[in-house]
Formats: C-alpha cells, structure tokens, sequence
C-alpha cells in the first residue's frame, strides 16, 4: 500500500509562511491582489495615507473622488515603463504631486522623522496567488512591499520527490513572460526554491530563461536546525535585508553582446538591459567586509578567493559603494 509523504509542499510553505509572519510580513488573499493593475490597492493607498497624506489632500484637490484610482494606475503605467526598482528608488509624480512607495533605512540615527518613516514600510505575503485573468495558475508565494509584488516564489519539496530544478522547469514551462506580473523589471526577482538549494533568475524568457544558483556553497552545508535553504527566508527575506538589497545592491545595467546577423552575414552589437541581483557569495563577502572594517577599523588587508564568473566586477563596484557612505 502507498505510504503518503507526512512532509507535503504544503507543509513547506506553511513553514516559511509562519518564520515570515513572525518577521513582519502580514498574510493576504489572493483576492486582495489586482490582476491588471499587478498590485494590492489597499496596501498602497493605506501606506501613502499613513505617510504622505498632505501629498494626498493636494492630489484630492485635483482628481476629487478619483484620486485613489487615478493614482494607483499611474503606479502602474509608471512601474510597466520605468521599472520596479526605479519606482521604490524615487517615487512617482502626478500632477505635481511626488509620492514615494518604500523608505530606506536612514544612514544614522540623526532624523528620528526618517526613522519613522522607514517604520511604516508595510511587508506582506500571499501564497497561491492566482496571477492571470486568462487561466487559474497560481504561484506558490509572492512577497509585497507597500502593496507592490517584490518577488516570486515556487517551492518543491525533495520528500515528495521534487527539488529546485522542477521549480525551474515550473517557470521556464508554466509561467508566461507576457503576463503583467512576469515582465521584465516588474517584479525584482523569481526564486526556485527546494529543501537544499535555490536558485533565481531576474529575467524569465520562456525556455530561455537562465537561473543562477543562490547558494551558500557549491552545496548549501547541513543544517542541524532545519532546511539546508532556510538562509532565504531567515536571513535575506528578512524586511531589513531586503530594503538594504533594494536600496545598495540590485540594479540595472546595459550589457552589449556580439551577436551573429543571418542576413548581414556581419557581427553585430547588442545591447540589453539586465538586472542584477546579488548571489548569495556576493553578498556574504560584502557583509563580512563590512562588519570587519566597523569592527577592526580602516587599514586592514583582506583576501577574498574567487571563481571565474562569480561576478567580481559587480562584488567590487558594491564593496566601494557601501564604503563610501559608512559612517
């Protein structure tokens, strides 16, 4: 007789759910979630409301009853041509109206206004959310800041004989490059996650799409204290994490390839826009210089080993950056 698996899919996500909820993140229904406008509209009017409100009262005096509508689909036209990243990063205008969707963590403790502000940043998570208006798919969880999707999850578990691998099959076979949710730039990341490894992409292109591996090693090492992948959701999940990641390390950048023409028969150049978000090794060594030049002071010498690939280049273009506003 088949014995069923007492550790299902589900109960992977209720465990990352729960470890999220006690980290700040607020559990929503699929429902609350607008498909066209691809975001959660009473989070967003509720998080200006509790922080700009007199921007708000301005607006009013323009678009009268309209103003709540009129101003989250202008979140949207203007995240579906700048971007999500440029939106969280400076805000949006309307009719000479600026309103700002996230607020960073202020650099010292001298504004307790700042602070405050960065308080009020409001994280939420909806599992199985049905994404299209053309078929019921649904994708296993998706976190929200302020009312606009960060990032997308698709969880297996190994004990029902699926790993990360099939979560990448999920979105490369199942999730559609042209739904609104999954173009390019609208959301920041999509994570395939498995009890032992993750893996992300930043771009999905159908069978095309490339996912690199959010490891902490070749193989993530064990843990004596639950999941070998549980550093996603304890550690870079985190609300603090994350708006850090938004804030100093994920960006944009225009990549220029050579690229074979059939009907030149020339070598041409190509230019695309890519977004990058940090691998785990990125941001470990990061982190570790960091916290070694506050608490050992300036001076020291350090060596950091790499691979070919691992992305250098972005490491030490990060590295200066935070060294130059730490204080």
């Amino acid at each position: 007789r088949l014995v069923m698996p007492t550790y299902t899919e589900q109960k992977f996500e209720d465990h990352i759910e729960q470890h999220l909820n006690l980290s700040g993140y607020q559990s929503l229904l699929s429902t609350d979630y607008d498909k066209s406008l691809c975001l959660i509209k009473q989070q967003v009017i509720d998080f200006i409301q509790s922080t700009q409100q007199p921007e708000l009262d301005k607006l009013a005096q323009q678009y009268g009853n309209q103003t709540q509508d009129k101003l989250v689909h202008r979140i949207h036209n203007q995240i579906s041509s700048r971007g999500l990243l440029d939106v969280l990063r400076k805000g949006v205008k309307d009719r000479g109206c600026t309103f700002y969707l996230t607020y960073f963590q202020p650099a010292s403790g001298l504004n307790p206004q700042h602070q405050q502000l960065y308080s009020a940043n409001q994280f939420s998570l909806v599992r199985q959310l049905h994404y299209s208006s053309k078929n019921q798919n649904s994708l296993d969880m998706v976190l929200f800041l302020n009312g606009l999707p960060l990032l997308t999850m698709e969880l297996k578990n190994s004990i029902t004989g699926q790993n990360v691998v099939n979560a990448e099959k999920q979105y490369r076979q199942d999730r559609d490059p042209k739904e609104p949710l999954f173009q390019f730039k609208r959301c920041l990341v999509h994570f395939a996650v498995g009890n032992e490894k993750v893996s992300m992409t930043t771009h999905l292109q159908g069978s095309n799409t490339r996912f690199f591996p959010f490891n902490k090693d070749i193989d993530n090492p064990i843990n004596p204290n639950g999941h070998k992948s549980s550093y996603l959701w304890e550690d870079i999940l985190q609300p603090d994490n994350l708006l850090d990641l938004i804030d100093n390390f994920i960006h944009q950048q225009e990549t220029t390839d050579r690229v074979y023409d059939d009907k030149t028969q020339q070598v041409k150049l190509e230019k695309n826009q890519v977004l990058i978000f940090p691998r785990y090794h990125q941001l470990d060594v990061i982190r570790k210089i960091k916290s070694a030049v506050v608490n050992e002071g300036v001076g020291g010498n350090y060596l950091i080993q790499h691979t070919t690939g691992s992305g250098k280049s972005n490491s030490i273009a990060w590295l200066a950056h935070l060294l130059t506003h730490l204080f």
